[in-house]
């Protein structure tokens, strides 16, 4: 990580990172409400972490995964452009994995979100970039 530029949490937006946290969404309150206190398969995830000009939703550091919630204004051809260059960059500059889902995914299908999400930590941890770590198995 490089902190000595601010490439993560830069202090310059610290501001708009807690405005976003306390002014989240409806779905963002829901996912938040999944993911925190190590829920899925024990990974901590971070709420509104900075890296480089972007400030991610959801981020669990220890497998590089990024995950957004995307409203209306995402499904138009700027939007899909927008979040095609950001995916890219923190794949890119960072080798952070993006997930995308639709805040209605979040109420609609809550099951379905947290499968990918389990299914994503599973082979991401199993993949050389983070020495075949193993996620904590659920309990059901």
């Amino acid at each position: 990580m490089n902190y000595q530029n601010h490439e993560y949490n830069n202090p310059k937006m610290l501001s708009k990172r807690k405005e976003l946290r306390n002014n989240s969404t409806s779905a963002e309150s829901v996912l938040w409400n999944m993911l925190k206190r190590k829920q899925i398969l024990g990974m901590k995830f971070r709420r509104q972490h900075s890296i480089g000009p972007y400030i991610l939703d959801f981020y669990c550091p220890f497998i590089h995964l990024c995950i957004e919630l995307d409203g209306h204004d995402h499904y138009t051809q700027a939007g899909d452009t927008n979040d095609s260059i950001r995916s890219d960059y923190l794949l890119r500059y960072h080798q952070i994995h993006t997930l995308h889902f639709e805040n209605c995914d979040i109420f609609d299908s809550p099951e379905r979100v947290k499968a990918i999400i389990s299914d994503t930590i599973r082979e991401l941890s199993c993949s050389p970039f983070n020495n075949g770590i193993e996620p904590k198995v659920e309990e059901t």
